[in-house]
């Protein structure tokens, strides 16, 4: 479990791919901190240590990770959003992120607005993913409102610290961005409006 509060940037230093996975070796000052087996959130994807080294750790991606998450387009020199796992009874700043993408979105305008941003996202609606109007949503790990909820779309404003303390401030129209749909929205959204079956 994490809270989508990131807690540093990490730099890719190494990418290998073995059959259809992908060691990730990130260069990152939570590395010293790290032991084998521990869970950490990459842009918002749960992935286990599996090696260690002075300022560096390595985790590995299998395909269907790959498949469905921005970690397959990574290159190196990238950042990647960083989280350690929650401690459980410490305080919960974001929201209860399970480290589990649902899909990919992409960047589709960028405003700044008087000291902060606006950035739009669209999805893919045939997922059955939905927004909630002030509900939550994990953007690349990142723990954020939902501002404009429409069928396929929606908008996040970013303060300053967040825009420079996360991958936000590398953002482009067209970037594409992993996205957690609040766990909480999905269950009460599937309660009012479940699904008939034939």
């Amino acid at each position: 479990m994490f809270t989508g509060i990131i807690e540093t940037l990490g730099e890719i230093s190494q990418l290998e791919k073995d059959g259809g996975n992908l060691h990730i070796t990130i260069a990152s000052q939570v590395a010293k901190e790290l032991q084998i087996d521990q869970s950490m959130a990459h842009n918002g994807v749960c992935l286990t240590v599996v090696s260690l080294g002075e300022d560096i750790y390595t985790v590995t991606a299998i395909d269907e990770t790959l498949q469905k998450t921005n970690l397959g387009d990574l290159k190196i020199g990238d950042s990647v959003n960083l989280e350690r796992a929650m401690i459980l009874g410490s305080r919960l700043d974001g929201h209860i992120v399970q480290g589990h993408v649902d899909q990919t979105g992409t960047c589709t305008s960028i405003e700044e607005k008087d000291g902060s941003w606006l950035f739009s996202f669209e999805y893919d609606v045939s997922l059955n993913n939905p927004t909630i109007e002030k509900g939550s949503i994990t953007i690349d790990g990142v723990s954020l409102t939902v501002v404009d909820s429409g069928t396929n779309t929606f908008n996040v404003a970013i303060i300053p610290y967040t825009y420079e303390h996360t991958r936000f401030h590398a953002y482009e129209v067209g970037s594409k961005v992993n996205l957690e749909f609040d766990v909480i929205g999905k269950y009460v959204a599937k309660l009012l409006n479940p699904i008939s079956k034939p």
